[in-house]
């Protein structure tokens, strides 16, 4: 269930706005609106935030063997700082270093045909009356530089004349004698023995700055521990700064009376049953404050509270990040009873089954007690897929003719590959439709229920119907036409291998069914006090309402999905097996089988469980959830509190 909450304000006087700050957080139960804190203490704790974060990305950068432990060392909250500033300028220096050797590296592949090079000879010769310029021309271009140029080869290489042109005077323009495709070559700052000299002395100094930062890995621990401390720094300080206060009287001074009284608030929401906590608080700390219910458009946090079993989905719904709205409903228990009956679908075998149960025990014992919500939720999931591989006979891709009897035996006949294998398939589709339509169902009977004092049910009641005659559809379009025709024949329809047969009008039952369904939703899905607006509503919205109905027979068919990908998974393990059976005749590559096997059913069981993410969390999230009109627009209860140890 979502738990109902309070919406308060807490006002305290402004002299004591950190202490009771303080004694808020320490309290843990108001989940505060969103402040927008500034400030120069705020800034340099978000500035050695950053700097922090930099220099612990820089440490995990850096790889040492798995042999070698570094003891980590704790730091004082300056030293820690003082440290991560060291570290993020050593990176930086680095980065300006390996800038340096490349740019020396590309200046000496440029000069690398001319030999030495030095800039000082150059402007010795200036100083003495001669001027040279290095050039480039192509070699078939060398004949044709004119005789009022003069030039000294240097050396031809790869098609390409390098040549000095002399002069007795400064060259300011380029001579008219020279070819256009002569190239001058941009003389060096350094020369070519001082850059080599230079890129030798930074790799010297990287070296060295290498050696720093691997040292340094010892304050990792410490540094991850400075930066949670910044973390809950910059929350206080966010909400200190961004408090609402009564500004200070520039005409009055310390010891006027208005200053002392000058007061600060602050808005947030408390859950119901914490609100004796809260009341007790305010009480204790002489605060004044006000509780009312959120208006509807406040941005109300969301709360769940289930039973232990149901709040096993939480791990999930964590690492998803939905949160249903706090005029939403609470899905949790449905979430997690189909999202098992799709994650045992999906994976669809029994050992695979055994695999994940066995996964969630060590993880049970490697868990702390109060955390053990994801390694209950993994053992289910594993339980649950063992219990649907044994009904359906599937053990690691096995033949069912080479499983032992008992096996078999424990197999469900209508779905199982060993007892019915001519319509075992068909049915396991049949099976996914009827998830379909139970889950579906349960969505709209909540929203029925949800309206039951607007007329605005009626228009659920007929999403219902729509539903229920939009099932024999499917069951015609995609199971069988000829078991299930959409006009009365005249013949029973068998169910059930016949056991059952339902009469010949259920076609023209269904189809009308899905009419009436229709006509209701049309007239009263947009209900708000008057069926003549809601008509209206739906009149203009004609195109959408009539692809409803085409949406309501896709999400339908949606669930086949189910079938498809575990029928997949099923094809991969039975081709590892194959491609592995015939190695075990051969006692010199068994163990080739044995590592085939094990990497093919691997990665089998790893697209599974991708699948699932997939498939199997988009049912809940996305179908189920948009016939209950869910949008997952919750925020999560987040209180203003220390944090847990």
């Amino acid at each position: 269930m979502i738990v109902p909450m309070k919406k308060v304000s807490i006002v305290v006087l402004d002299s004591t706005r950190k202490e009771s700050l303080k004694q808020l957080r320490k309290a843990g139960v108001v989940h505060l609106e969103s402040l927008e804190g500034s400030g120069s203490v705020l800034s340099s704790y978000k500035e050695a935030s950053a700097t922090t974060d930099k220099a612990i990305s820089i440490l995990e950068e850096i790889k040492v063997s798995k042999q070698k432990v570094i003891k980590q060392l704790s730091l004082e909250k300056d030293a820690a700082s003082e440290i991560a500033s060291n570290i993020v300028a050593l990176s930086d220096r680095k980065k300006s270093l390996l800038d340096s050797i490349s740019q020396g590296s590309n200046e000496l592949e440029r000069l690398s045909k001319w030999g030495e090079v030095d800039p000082e000879s150059f402007s010795a010769l200036e100083e003495n009356g001669i001027f040279v310029y290095p050039y480039e021309i192509p070699e078939d271009k060398y004949s044709c530089i004119g005789d009022g140029v003069r030039t000294i080869k240097v050396n031809s290489y790869a098609k390409t004349v390098r040549f000095l042109l002399l002069s007795d005077t400064e060259v300011t323009e380029r001579p008219s004698d020279l070819p256009p495709e002569a190239y001058a070559v941009p003389m060096p700052e350094l020369s070519t023995n001082s850059i080599r000299e230079n890129i030798l002395k930074c790799k010297q100094e990287i070296s060295r700055i290498e050696s720093e930062l691997l040292d340094d890995k010892k304050y990792l621990d410490t540094l991850k521990s400075y930066k949670k401390n910044l973390a809950l720094d910059i929350e206080f300080e966010n909400v200190y700064s961004g408090m609402s206060h009564e500004e200070a009287d520039e005409e009055s001074n310390e010891n006027d009376s208005a200053s002392v009284t000058k007061l600060a608030w602050v808005t947030g929401y408390v859950p119901v049953d914490s609100m004796d906590k809260f009341k007790q608080l305010c009480i204790t700390n002489s605060w004044a404050y006000t509780a009312s219910d959120p208006a509807y458009d406040d941005p109300v946090p969301t709360k769940l509270h289930n039973s232990k079993l149901v709040s096993i989905i939480y791990p999930l719904t964590d690492f998803l990040d939905v949160t249903p709205g706090y005029h939403e409903f609470d899905i949790s228990g449905w979430f997690l009873l189909f999202f098992c009956i799709f994650f045992a679908m999906i994976f669809g075998d029994a050992g695979y089954g055994a695999l994940v149960t066995i996964v969630g025990f060590v993880l049970f014992g490697k868990s702390k007690h109060g955390k053990r919500a994801l390694p209950a939720l993994v053992t289910v999931l594993g339980l649950c897929t063992c219990l649907w591989g044994i009904m359906t006979c599937s053990w690691f891709g096995i033949d069912s003719s080479k499983l032992p009897d008992a096996l078999v035996n424990l197999s469900f006949y209508p779905v199982s590959s060993a007892k019915n294998p001519d319509n075992y398939e068909n049915n396991q589709k049949v099976f996914c439709f009827m998830l379909a339509i139970i889950q579906l169902s349960i969505a709209h009977i909540k929203c029925f229920f949800a309206d039951k004092k607007s007329l605005k049910c009626l228009g659920d009641l007929g999403s219902l119907l729509q539903l229920w005659g939009m099932f024999y559809v499917v069951m015609n379009m995609v199971v069988d036409g000829s078991r299930f025709p959409l006009a009365d024949n005249g013949v029973p329809i068998p169910i059930f291998r016949g056991a059952i047969h339902l009469p010949s009008s259920i076609p023209i039952i269904a189809i009308g069914v899905l009419l009436v369904g229709f006509i209701l939703s049309f007239i009263f899905s947009n209900y708000e006090g008057s069926v003549g607006k809601s008509v209206l509503e739906s009149c203009k919205n004609i195109i959408s309402v009539l692809l409803g109905v085409v949406n309501v027979f896709s999400d339908i068919v949606s669930y086949i999905r189910l079938w498809a990908v575990g029928l997949a998974g099923a094809a991969i393990s039975q081709t590892v097996n194959n491609m592995a059976g015939p190695m075990f005749g051969k006692l010199a590559i068994v163990i080739f089988a044995i590592v085939l096997l094990v990497f093919g059913h691997g990665l089998n069981m790893i697209l599974n469980l991708l699948s699932v993410i997939v498939h199997g969390v988009r049912l809940n999230t996305l179908e189920f959830s948009q016939h209950l009109g869910m949008a997952w627009s919750g925020t999560k209860y987040r209180p203003f509190k220390e944090p847990e140890e």
